[in-house]
């Protein structure tokens, strides 16, 4: 049993190592959740603009179609449209 009167020594070594390691590995996992926060915004904000993009190219092709279907008949004045009927078996 002289190998449990040692064991406050290893509980003390991992306290240690916990205090003097802690602070390093916590800034590592910050930095890259950081890392990752950033990237994620990023990549909504591409995306973000990609739809909003999207949407403004949309609108301006109704808005294009509807001003081109709105538009009046290039020919001004009345306009003579011939009337002929035609058999085929003449």
């Amino acid at each position: 049993m002289s190998w449990f009167k040692d064991v406050y020594l290893v509980g003390a070594g991992a306290a240690a190592c916990a205090v003097c390691c802690a602070a390093p590995l916590l800034t590592v996992l910050g930095v890259a959740g950081a890392a990752a926060t950033i990237a994620t915004f990023m990549f909504a904000r591409v995306v973000f603009g990609l739809v909003v993009a999207v949407a403004v190219a949309t609108a301006l092709a109704v808005w294009r179609q509807y001003r081109l279907s709105a538009r009046p008949c290039s020919i001004p004045g009345p306009v003579d449209v011939p009337l002929s009927v035609h058999r085929r078996d003449e």
